[in-house]
C-alpha cells in the first residue's frame, strides 16, 4: 500500500492490526517509517522504540545469550525498529540513549549490518 502511494490507507490498516495485536513488531516498524516519512520523529520513536522493546522482551524470556544474526529474515525487523530507534533519538536530541542501543546490538550481532555504531559515533566496539 505504501508503495502504491497509499500511505493512509496503510496507517489504518496497521493501526487496526496493532489494535487486535499490540505487541506486532513489524507494524510498528512500519508505522514507525511512514511517521518518518511524514516528519513526526516523536511518533516514529514511539512507534520503533516499543518495536525495540518488544524484542528486547523475548530476548530476555527467551534467555538469550547467543548472537541474533540479521541476516536471518526473522531477525530483521528487530535491528530496523533499533536503527529507526536510534536515528528518531538522534534527531530529537536524544544521543545519549544511542549508546546503550548500540552496545547492545552489537552484543546480538557484531557484524553491524546497518551501520548503527556510525550511527551512534561508536567505532570498534
Amino acid at each position: 500500500m505504501v508503495e502504491a502511494g497509499e500511505t493512509d490507507i496503510a496507517r489504518d490498516e496497521l493501526v487496526w492490526l496493532l489494535s487486535e495485536c499490540p505487541d506486532f513488531l513489524d507494524a510498528h516498524v512500519h508505522l514507525g517509517l511512514i511517521a518518518l516519512e511524514d516528519g513526526d520523529p516523536k511518533l516514529a520513536r514511539g512507534h520503533f522504540g516499543r518495536a525495540y522493546e518488544l524484542g528486547l522482551r523475548a530476548l530476555d524470556a527467551a534467555d538469550n545469550s547467543h548472537p541474533l544474526p540479521y541476516v536471518r529474515p526473522s531477525n530483521r525487523p528487530f535491528f530496523e525498529a533499533a536503527k529507526g530507534l536510534v536515528h528518531c533519538l538522534i534527531a530529537t536530541g536524544r544521543e545519549a540513549m544511542t549508546k546503550d542501543i548500540q552496545r547492545r546490538l552489537a552484543q546480538l550481532d557484531p557484524t553491524d549490518p546497518l551501520g548503527i555504531a556510525r550511527m551512534t559515533g561508536i567505532q570498534g566496539t
